[in-house]
């Protein structure tokens, strides 16, 4: 049975106790407790139920490789399922349940499916549930979905908040362990940024457990010394509870900071996501403990080696009173030794290997502890804890030819470097015979675009696993007692008949056993991918830590085949779970998707304006007046307009600089047309099209300097077209120097547009904006009544027009300007309505109403704007295809009813004949449609097969109730063809 020891506990204080309940009882433990030193410290050994067959389950590890104790921790809004109790901190008031039984833990009906385990083997379920449709429907499922999952799911709010954070540094260490801190000291040294980052809440990793000497210390006392060496220097950050999830390419990682799950309620953000740019990472990650594969190695009880003496050295605590060792190397003395000064009994050490005469196994024989060479463990007895050990021959087949009474086994089956973040970032591994340890190849490590390393790995991940071998790989003085060689050890006996094999683990969470590999393996997974899907070997919440290389290497036995042709599974980020809290950071609640404002937003809902949604901006859709109707509203702006002058707060309209060398060369391939060849002060209307040819946005590109662009987008498609750049960017032209920025909202953008319009800015003064000092199509920067801007000559609505971009500090300080100054020229705001209908009036297309993600530029008559004499662009090749240059294709038309009315917006026009479904031919449909108050009637556009050359045919659009409208097919653009009004 596990006890709290009187003495000792590098990491606990015995001056705070703290209470907490379990499974509604209440216990006590001390501050630097964790929930699983706590609950072992409390006599607590069974601690949960497995997956498949709900065995009884304790602890196994004392880290993030824990697979078995998983607890639901707090209540209310700060319930959270699936816990690790290895690396949940104690804390004061801790509320925790297990998890994945019923009724009780003790008592678990679903244990039921233990007696059962020759009829659910790997791949049962395959085998099983697709015997009929029906069945599956109706039985199976039913039954999978009821037991699948292990916590509660919450039901209420998250009470918490969550931050995410940008750094940046020359080096990220991935570890605070001696290794990453000498790792550190080195480059900080060198004046380097440096950026150390431990997962749990102490330094030093292994070192002060295991013990050994560091430059003439202990190594506590080093790391405390290097510590302080550290804090001194400006150029260093340290950050404990902080794990490394995620090693990306070009150096960007992601890191996981758990700030206050120690402190709930605090005040302080629970979680925090970090995405650091690092020049280099150095991965000291460490190593993990193997378990070993022998019959009942699940019992409570059953632990790692290394585990056993972290609960003693660190937290005072002893897994168990009488404790067995069985091993396949040296370092697994060290827990018989630690146990001993402990004062517990070490009933004996059973080493696989036919000879074991190293120091460390000298020191322990010399306590008076029996070694048994050559030998195994047979079977572990006990169903909610271990009470013996059958002991055989390692090379036999099981035989009993002792039995050992205890209540804990701490078991080692070697080490396993942590190459998790090496192999994130494209690193290779590489089987190390000697060590039984899959390491990083130096030959295959993982560069970036240059060819320049992106992590290097150090100490224990590096698989140098002893203390020696870590000081000497840095250049340090130290070292700890010489281990002899490891003998691989994958099934304990070796010639474990089906019996043994049936209750020998290999992933403890799912349940899945030697058999179940080699049963794999019999019938055809030759890949250990397919072994793991089929099996669901290393897909518990661990991620295979502990099971992957046992896994592998059973796997690679029964094909007759060696470890490195087997190889190994992928390495996926996180390296530990990550809370949704932290990846979804404050975008939730009503921020989920944070409503977008102009400058000017508040001025608008002062002035009565009805909202339009655009993307996630509000748009002023029109301004209406006391005892005015939209409609009359929108018309009233639109006359206005075109007779005076109008002002539209067009800053939602997206604004991505692009910069560089390359940047001419990156637009040819961005737009159709040419922008590479625009003059510097020019401006210039561009189409984007998809890889597949579609059109996705349009809009004006500047010219603002030699090297530099300014892409205007569609409001809503700013984020999402910067985005495309990127992609393209990084993806694919990753050697080209462009560098792009999405400034959307660092400009406020002002339009004013009508025969009026120059006269407003001149009052305003400080700019020439006459015709021949700031022509059509071009922009200009200065000063306008005392606000430094940027006007361009564009027009969306065919009227003289200028856009005004001010910083967006000033905008609403500029709009207000415009108003007041405006009076006398009856200028007034109008809205994204106006603005639609003053733009079809013009034949001008709109992203989204012309276009529906099918639709190319040749079908909007704009093959004017796709140039003849570029070899390539995004889409270019996409559009010789059959389909896309088909003449069949529907056009861009204008379309008129006879009676003046308008026609519905979307309405198809029908055709002669029905098709296959009986349901009327169908040749073309209305993209916009609006009344329009200049022409005093309806007007629309669409797409029309053969619309161009049918020019005064007449179509008809069925409507609701049966109505049948008729309108005549005509040139798009049905106000001041000739542009005449746009150009003065």
């Amino acid at each position: 049975m596990s006890q709290r020891l009187k003495t000792g506990g590098r990491l606990i204080d015995r001056s705070k106790e703290l209470t907490f309940t379990f499974n509604h009882s209440r216990y006590k433990g001390y501050e630097g407790d964790t929930l699983a030193s706590a609950l072992l410290g409390a006599g607590k050994s069974l601690l949960g139920r497995s997956f498949k067959y709900h065995r009884a389950r304790g602890l196994v590890a004392s880290g993030v490789e824990e697979p078995n104790v998983l607890l639901n921790l707090g209540k209310g809004d700060r319930l959270e399922p699936d816990q690790r109790a290895t690396t949940t901190e104690l804390f004061n008031g801790a509320v925790a349940s297990s998890q994945n039984h019923w009724p009780t833990l003790a008592f678990d009906v679903g244990a039921i499916n233990d007696y059962a385990y020759r009829m659910l083997p790997a791949g049962f379920y395959y085998k099983t549930f697709m015997v009929s449709t029906w069945a599956w429907h109706k039985l199976f499922e039913p039954i999978v979905r009821q037991a699948a999952g292990l916590g509660a799911a919450p039901t209420k709010a998250d009470a918490d908040r969550y931050e995410q954070a940008y750094a940046y540094c020359d080096v990220l260490v991935a570890g605070g362990g001696v290794a990453g801190l000498m790792a550190a000291l080195k480059a900080a040294a060198e004046g380097k940024r440096v950026l150390v980052a431990e997962q749990t809440a102490h330094w030093g990793g292994r070192a002060p457990v295991d013990g050994g000497e560091i430059d003439g210390m202990d190594p506590e006392a080093w790391v405390k010394k290097t510590l302080e060496a550290l804090g001194k220097m400006d150029n260093v950050r340290l950050m404990t509870r902080t794990m490394v999830a995620g090693l990306h390419d070009h150096g960007y990682a992601i890191l996981y900071e758990r700030v206050a799950d120690h402190t709930p309620g605090d005040g302080r953000p629970r979680h925090r996501l970090w995405r650091v740019r690092a020049g280099l990472t150095k991965v000291a990650s460490g190593a993990i403990e193997r378990p070993l594969a022998f019959a009942g190695n699940d019992v409570p009880g059953v632990m790692l080696a290394s585990a056993v003496r972290d609960y003693i050295v660190n937290w005072a605590v002893s897994p168990g009173k009488e404790i067995v060792v069985v091993t396949n190397n040296d370092d697994a003395y060290r827990t018989a030794l630690c146990a001993l000064d402990a004062g517990q009994k070490v009933v004996a050490v059973i080493d696989a290997r036919e000879m074991a005469n190293g120091p460390l196994v000298q020191a322990v024989k010399e306590r008076g502890v029996k070694v048994l060479e050559g030998h195994a463990i047979s079977k572990v007895r006990g169903k909610s804890g271990v009470v013996a050990v059958e002991i055989c021959r390692q090379n036999g087949t099981g035989s009993v030819e002792d039995v050992l009474g205890c209540d804990c086994v701490a078991m080692s089956g070697g080490w396993s470097p942590v190459v998790h973040l090496y192999s994130h970032s494209g690193g290779k591994v590489m089987w190390d015979e000697a060590g039984a340890m899959f390491r990083p190849d130096p030959a295959r490590p993982p560069v970036g675009d240059k060819g320049q390393p992106i992590a290097e790995v150090v100490g224990s991940a590096n698989g140098a696993l002893t203390l020696t071998a870590l000081c000497a790989e840095a250049g340090i003085a130290g070292g700890a007692e010489e281990e002899h060689p490891i003998t691989p050890v994958w099934i304990m006996p070796a010639k474990a008949g089906n019996d043994l094999k049936f209750k020998s683990f290999l992933d403890f969470q799912n349940d899945v056993k030697v058999s179940d590999v080699q049963l794999a393996a019999r019938e055809g997974y030759a890949s250990v991918e397919h072994t793991k899907r089929y099996t669901t070997l290393g897909m518990a919440t661990d991620q295979g830590k502990l099971s992957n290389i046992n896994g592998l290497a059973v796997l690679s036995d029964a094909l007759g085949q060696a470890i490195p042709q087997t190889g190994t599974t992928t390495f996926r980020p996180p390296y530990t779970p990550i809370s949704f809290g932290a990846v979804t950071g404050e975008a939730r609640g009503e921020i989920f998707q944070p409503l977008r404002k102009t400058p000017m937003h508040g001025w608008h809902e002062a002035h009565g304006v009805h909202w339009e949604p655009v993307g996630l901006w509000r748009r002023p859709y029109t301004y209406p007046r006391a005892g005015e109707g939209h409609r009359d509203s929108v018309n009233r702006e639109i006359v206005n307009t075109r007779t005076n002058v109008g002002l539209l707060d067009a800053s939602t309209l997206g604004k991505i600089v692009v910069k560089g060398p390359d940047a001419g060369k990156f637009l040819d391939m961005m737009y159709t047309n040419m922008m590479s060849t625009l003059p510097v002060g020019k401006c210039r209307y561009g189409l984007m099209c998809s890889d597949n040819g579609f059109l996705i946005d349009d809009g004006v590109v500047v010219r603002l300097a030699e090297d530099t662009w300014l892409c205007h987008t569609t409001s809503g498609g700013a984020d999402h077209i910067h985005g495309h750049m990127e992609d393209w960017l990084q993806c694919e032209w990753w050697d080209w120097k462009v560098y792009t920025a999405n400034l959307t909202e660092q400009y406020a953008q002002i339009a004013v547009v009508g025969p009026k319009a120059r006269k407003l800015l001149e009052k305003l003064g400080g700019m020439d904006v006459s015709k021949e000092a700031l022509p059509f199509m071009t922009f200009k920067e200065g000063e306008l009544g005392g606000f430094p801007v940027r006007i361009y000559r564009i027009s969306f609505s065919g009227e003289l027009s200028y856009e005004i971009a001010v910083p967006a500090n000033m905008g609403l300080a500029l709009w207000e300007k415009l108003n007041e100054a405006g009076a006398e020229f009856s200028a007034m705001p109008y809205g994204t309505e106006a603005l639609h209908v003053m733009r079809a009036e013009k034949g001008f297309i709109m992203i989204g109403d012309e276009t529906d993600g099918t639709v190319i530029p040749q079908d909007l008559n704009l093959g004017w704007a796709i140039s003849k004499k570029k070899e390539d662009f995004l889409g270019k090749r996409a559009q010789l295809r059959t389909h896309m240059a088909d003449p069949d294709r529907w056009r861009l038309v204008g379309l008129e009813t006879l009676d003046g009315t308008v026609l519905p917006d979307g309405v198809y026009a029908v055709d002669q004949g029905v098709n296959e479904n009986n349901q009327r031919n169908v040749q073309g449909r209305v993209t916009s449609t609006y009344y329009s108050p200049m022409l005093k009637k309806g007007i629309a556009m669409g797409l029309v097969k053969h619309g161009p050359e049918r020019m005064g045919e007449v179509l008809d659009f069925p409507a609701d109730n049966g109505v049948v409208l008729q309108a005549r097919i005509v040139d798009p653009v049905f106000y001041d063809k000739a542009g005449e009004k746009a150009d003065v």
